[in-house]
């Protein structure tokens, strides 16, 4: 009995392992490549797959989803014989898992290799400021390259980017020389426009406060003019309303003139002769203080006295 129970064991763990290899389980965004005595046989998409055991076997599992691999800093030589530091990222997806698996021994290796090589193509046809400020070209044509070089292994190139380059140490430092120059400039420039912007200001408000200052004094001037024209205008009027005498323009007169010798520069002063008809208005209205000595001198004349006679 003993002997039977041996094979009932065995049977039952070849029947296991049976099972085990016949029923293989393919995760989401994953493929397998199945082989038949060492013959591609199909390709098993996500999901529950059936095969035949211990005559099929999976040969390869392949991520469909897409990838990211950076590749080290590579030593690129530019048009004008400097030496520059290039590091990329590739970003791929594998689109035919049967080509990746048999078209390319390593289908990583091998597109890190094409870019090294295509890198080394592109940059050799630039000078170091070109390579500098043209990454969005030579990411561009570094693109074009690979997906038409990958497409026959299953890979589709999706993006290529360089994440880093880096010139000669010297370089830099007159990269960072000439930067500095170049922002010194600028600040100064920009100082300069500041101060004449602030000169220009200022010399128009300095114009305009001048032209509001004269046209403030002429305003004033001509309401003073105005102002003092009026009050001629309504002191003459009132005179003629009142129908004024000579005896009270002659006392006007009089209240007058020491208004006018008022102040240390009046040395010589002129009466008009205007006031001859006037004062004699007023002595003849005040002819109870006696009379006045000697005849009068017609208007416009001085009266002068004879000097003595020997």
């Amino acid at each position: 009995m003993e002997p039977i129970i041996i094979v009932l064991i065995i049977l039952v763990v070849l029947v296991f392992i049976a099972l085990i290899k016949t029923i293989q389980v393919i995760p989401q965004a994953s493929a397998a490549i199945v082989e038949r005595f060492g013959r591609y046989t199909r390709t098993l998409n996500a999901g529950l797959n059936i095969v035949v055991p211990f005559i099929d076997s999976i040969r390869n599992r392949i991520d469909l989803r897409e990838q990211v691999v950076p590749f080290p800093p590579q030593p690129v030589i530019t048009q004008d014989n400097l030496v520059v530091n290039i590091d990329t990222v590739i970003y791929y997806q594998v689109t035919d898992a049967r080509a990746a698996t048999y078209e390319v021994a390593s289908y990583i290796q091998a597109i890190e290799q094409l870019t090294v090589t295509t890198l080394r193509n592109i940059i050799g046809g630039m000078d170091l400021e070109r390579t500098l400020t043209s990454r969005e070209e030579i990411n561009a044509a570094l693109r074009g390259v690979l997906d038409e070089a990958t497409g026959k292994w299953g890979i589709r190139v999706n993006r290529v980017e360089l994440k880093a380059i880096e010139p000669p140490t010297s370089i830099q430092d007159s990269m960072e020389k000439q930067m500095r120059a170049d922002r010194d400039k600028r600040a100064a420039i920009l100082t300069a426009e500041g101060i004449r912007q602030s000169q220009i200001l200022t010399a128009e408000g300095e114009k305009q406060s001048a032209i509001l200052r004269a046209e403030g004094e002429a305003r004033a001037a001509a309401l003073r003019a105005e102002g003092e024209a009026q009050a001629i205008r309504t002191v003459f009027e009132s005179i003629h309303a009142g129908d004024a005498d000579q005896k009270l323009l002659a006392y006007q007169y009089l209240q007058m003139l020491p208004k006018i010798a008022e102040g240390d520069a009046n040395k010589l002063w002129i009466v008009p002769s205007e006031i001859g008809d006037a004062l004699k208005g007023l002595s003849g209205a005040m002819g109870n203080f006696g009379p006045m000595a000697g005849p009068q001198p017609p208007a416009g004349t001085e009266r002068r006295e004879k000097p003595p006679v020997d």
